[in-house]
């Protein structure tokens, strides 16, 4: 059966069906043509209307008809061309003539599963909801007993440690001659300090290579030059060569999927490497499709994405969920943890990410007694993604405050809460309280957090947002150009500006951090786990996060 690409002319949609409804003013256009053009999913075309007049001028009113074709824009119903608000349109539109407007009454979800294959979607989970970091307050405000910090003056060290820290008894340390003299034959985990808000992994090819670019100008401007060390993931897909064989991938943290895209080039780069990476990255699930493998779609899939990862052009590129060589926790860390941390010496740090979910504790009690694991990424329900159903999207998934404050508590039982530090991910900064969010997670627990959607939405100026706006990031229309490999839309992106706005983002992160931890007297040690400066006046998260309410 032939898959139903419309409808027939007296079952046709009405437009109160589609999400966004576009209004086009007719006084103001001037009929240029450039909305139609630049339309990512063609829902505008250009059309025309063909109205009867009846007027009378005379003094006798003797009725003339006048039949008058006028050009119009059309908005079109057909659901493989719906609209998704991305508003391209009125900014290109000289005159402000026609716009998107978002309709609330919208049944798309009744008809966008066409020939029996289900919707899939870029973006993150369309939730209308407050998310639970946002109505978390801070609420430990030192006063006489433990005067507060001043955040402008005062010196703040705002950093974290990624690696597996041992406590002072298990440190290969002895005081010889008066000296403290290191065993050189015991082991000691690599550790990096790094700022705790990470960026998380998008790999080079789901993003455009000006966004990629910028990304990685921006980290770089931070460490050399703000003294503020910010580290970026690859993502799945590899790294470029150049940046492999220089100093700069010391700021970088490579992941390895199931897919193994891109590790040839990483492996044959080992012995030119001038610096090792700030970590390597073992990705076992995203939290917007947890129990799936990744996907970037065969659109995007051109000559330099090719020959990054080591694949032919123009194939879907889908990473197994469970690879061969991870079919359990136990054989994960014998053979990707340690056989990792060997290809570099074991100088370093080696962690597997994982998505949100009740099996998290499983993984946690396994890192533990595992010496070669430097710390655990968990990537809750609101992760956003490149490609994915939207089932997967909207229904599966968990929430990341309460797994990690699960995964917390449980360290805190074993007495390692010190030792193994956790990274959280998922919604933060999803409502735009990037340091809120981030200083939330770092109280309930986390040594620090991974952003990626955030970064595409504040560096650069993403269209999309939680309520199906645009959501185009899989199929390589992206109209901003930040997730596609189309030249003819990445060129309007321009990558100095996307590391200008990285740099802004972060230092003003800082400086938000620094604003929220001076009442609680940190200035030098980050509040992990310091669950007493949270409050919440919602009864039900305040007993789940174990956390104060306060009303």
């Amino acid at each position: 059966m032939e898959p139903v690409t419309r409808l027939d002319h007296n079952g046709e949609l009405p437009l109160l069906d589609f999400p966004y409804i576009i209004r086009w003013r007719d006084d103001r256009c001037t009929r240029c043509g450039k909305c139609t053009a630049v339309c990512p999913t063609k829902a505008i075309v250009p059309s025309v209307m063909a109205q009867r007049l009846v007027s009378s001028e005379s003094p006798i009113p003797l009725p003339n008809t006048v039949r008058k074709v006028t050009q119009i824009v059309r908005q079109v119903t057909d659901i493989d061309h719906f609209c998704t608000g991305c508003g391209t349109c009125s900014l290109v539109c000289p005159n402000m003539a026609i716009m998107p407007e978002y309709n609330p009454n919208a049944k798309l979800l009744f008809h966008k599963n066409r020939g029996g294959i289900p919707y899939k979607r870029g973006g993150r989970r369309n939730d209308p909801q407050t998310s639970t970091l946002d109505k978390l307050k801070f609420t430990r405000i030192s006063m006489l007993t433990d005067p507060a910090l001043d955040a402008g003056r005062h010196e703040f060290h705002i950093r974290t440690l990624m690696g597996r820290n041992l406590p002072a008894e298990n440190l290969p340390l002895s005081l010889q001659n008066g000296r403290l003299v290191v065993d050189s034959s015991s082991f000691i985990p690599p550790v990096r300090e790094i700022f705790p808000i990470r960026i998380g992994g998008m790999s080079i090819g789901a993003l455009s290579p000006p966004m990629w670019e910028g990304m990685a100008m921006g980290v770089t401007y931070l460490n050399e030059v703000e003294n503020i060390p910010v580290v970026m993931g690859s993502g799945e897909g590899g790294v470029p060569p150049r940046l492999l064989k220089s100093r700069f991938i010391k700021y970088f943290i490579p992941q390895i999927a199931s897919g193994y895209f891109g590790w040839d080039e990483i492996i044959h780069a080992l012995p030119d490497m001038i610096e090792d990476p700030a970590a390597i990255e073992i990705k076992y699930g995203q939290g917007a499709k947890p129990g799936d493998g990744g996907l970037l779609m065969a659109n995007k899939v051109l000559k330099l994405i090719a020959k990054i990862r080591g694949v032919p052009m123009h194939v879907d590129l889908a990473s197994p969920p469970t690879h061969q060589t991870k079919y359990s926790i136990e054989e994960a860390v014998a053979k990707m943890i340690q056989s990792v941390s060997m290809a570099w010496g074991f100088r370093v740090p080696v962690y597997p990410k994982i998505s949100g979910t009740k099996t998290a504790l499983a993984v946690l009690n396994n890192l533990a007694r595992n010496p070669y694991a430097a710390a655990l990424s968990i990537d809750g329900e609101d992760g956003a993604t490149g490609a994915a159903y939207n089932v997967s999207l909207d229904k599966m998934g968990h929430p990341i405050a309460s797994n990690l404050r699960d995964c917390y508590l449980e360290l805190v039982k074993q007495g390692k809460q010190n030792e193994l530090p956790i990274f959280a991910a998922g919604g933060v900064g999803k409502d735009g309280h990037l340091a809120a969010n981030a200083a939330s997670l770092i109280l309930l627990g986390a040594s620090g957090v991974d952003i990626g959607k955030y970064i595409m939405q504040a560096a650069a100026e993403c269209y999309g947002d939680e309520k199906n706006r645009c959501n185009l990031c899989n199929t390589g229309k992206c109209p901003r150009g930040i997730a596609t490999q189309d030249p003819r839309l990445y060129r309007r992106l321009d990558a100095d500006r996307v590391a200008q706005r990285v740099v802004d983002i972060f230092k003003s992160a800082e400086t938000e951090l620094k604003k929220i931890f001076a009442p609680m007297g940190r200035s030098t040690q980050l509040p992990i786990g310091m669950s007493d400066g949270l409050g919440v006046s919602d009864k039900a998260i305040a007993d789940r996060l174990s956390i104060s309410y306060v009303c």
